[in-house]
C-alpha cells in the first residue's frame, strides 16, 4: 500500500473508492519492482493471448512494453465470480478507538479496506463480485455481478460499515449457521473470500469447518483471511500492569496481570491457529493471516496468485 494517503483528494473524491483505487495502484507500483513485474493484473482491459487465436486485437504498445501478448477484453467478459464474505461481529471491532483509520485501523476497518480494494481489483478485471455480511444473522447478501451499479451499492453498503454508529455492541459471531446459508445461496461455482477473526470457532471448530467444506463440496475455490491484531491478540503485548479486559461479545469482564497469564495465552492461541490452518489445509481450503498491522499487499498478493491459478 502507499505510505502516504492524499486527504485533501480522499476528501474531494470521498471516500473508500478514491483510498481503494490508491491502495491498489501503490501495490501495482510496488510489484513492478518485485519478482512479479509485469503481473497481468496491471491491465485492467486485457487478458493473455491464447495461441491459435486472431491476432487483430493484440495490444502491441502494451507487447513493446512488457514482452508479453495481451488481447483487449470486451464488457461482456467474466472470467471470475467472487462472493466476498465479512464477519462483522462485535470481536472485529477491537482495538477499539476513537478513530479509525487506513494507518490506524482496527479489525473491521482493515477488513472492509481489503474487501474494497478487491472490488475494485475485480471491476478492472471485468469479473463478477458480490457481498456477503454476517454476525449472529446474515446482515447483507448480494449475488455476484459485474455492472457498475452494483459495484456503487457495494461500496456504499461497505461505507455504512466505517460510520461511527456501525459499532454494534454484544453482537456474537454465529459463522457456522451463516456460512451454511450463504454457501446455499450461492448458485454458481465462485471463488470465496472470508474475512473473519474466527472468534466463535475456539471450541466448536467441527462444526465451523462443516460449514467451511459445505462451500468446498459445492465446488467453490476458498481464501480464509484470518484478521488479527498480531501485536494485541497473537503476542499479548500489553504493559507491565494490571489489565481489565472485556469481552466485546459478551461483555464479560476480566481483571488480570498480562504477565502472569501470558505464556498460558500465547501457548493457547498458538496451538488454535495451527488448528485452524490445519483444517484449511485438510479440505483444500487457501488460509492466510492476515495482521491489521502490517498492510494490505498480504491480502491482494494471495488473492491474485490464487486468480492466476485458477485460470
Amino acid at each position: 500500500m502507499p505510505e502516504t494517503i492524499d486527504q485533501l483528494k480522499l476528501q474531494e473524491f470521498g471516500h473508500l473508492e478514491f483510498l481503494a483505487r490508491q491502495v491498489v495502484e501503490g501495490f501495482i507500483t510496488g510489484l513492478h519492482k518485485s519478482p512479479f513485474h509485469g503481473f497481468s493484473v496491471e491491465f485492467a482491459e486485457h487478458r493473455a493471448y491464447n495461441t491459435g487465436e486472431s491476432i487483430k486485437h493484440i495490444d502491441w504498445k502494451l507487447y513493446g512494453r512488457t514482452d508479453k501478448l495481451f488481447v483487449k477484453r470486451y464488457e461482456e467478459e467474466t472470467n471470475l465470480r467472487c462472493q466476498i464474505i465479512i464477519d462483522n461481529s462485535s470481536s472485529m471491532y477491537f482495538p477499539v478507538r476513537e478513530k479509525r483509520s487506513v494507518e490506524h485501523p482496527n479489525k473491521i476497518t482493515f477488513a472492509v479496506y481489503c474487501v474494497a480494494a478487491l472490488i475494485y481489483l475485480l471491476r478492472k478485471q471485468r469479473d463478477a463480485v458480490g457481498l456477503s455480511i454476517f454476525s449472529d444473522k446474515i446482515e447483507l447478501h448480494t449475488p455476484a455481478k459485474s455492472n457498475p451499479i452494483h459495484h456503487k451499492l457495494l461500496i456504499y453498503e461497505l461505507e455504512k460499515m466505517l460510520a461511527p454508529y456501525a459499532v454494534d455492541v454484544h453482537k456474537k459471531t454465529l459463522a457456522t449457521e451463516s456460512l451454511h446459508e450463504i454457501a446455499e445461496a450461492i448458485h454458481k461455482r465462485s471463488l470465496v473470500i472470508i474475512f473473519s477473526d474466527m472468534m466463535e470457532s475456539y471450541h466448536e471448530t467441527g462444526e465451523l469447518f462443516s460449514a467451511l467444506q459445505h462451500l468446498r463440496h459445492n465446488k467453490h475455490e476458498v481464501v480464509l483471511f484470518h484478521v488479527v491484531d498480531k501485536n494485541k491478540e497473537t503476542d499479548f503485548d500489553y504493559e507491565n500492569r494490571p489489565h481489565k479486559f472485556i469481552d466485546m461479545e459478551s461483555g464479560e469482564e476480566i481483571k488480570v496481570h498480562p504477565q502472569e497469564v501470558k505464556e498460558i495465552y500465547t501457548n493457547a492461541i498458538s496451538d488454535y491457529n495451527k488448528k485452524l490452518k490445519l483444517h484449511c489445509d485438510r479440505y483444500h481450503i487457501d488460509f492466510v493471516e492476515a495482521d491489521i498491522n502490517a498492510g494490505f499487499h498480504q491480502v491482494l498478493l494471495p488473492y491474485l496468485l490464487k486468480r492466476e491459478k485458477m485460470f
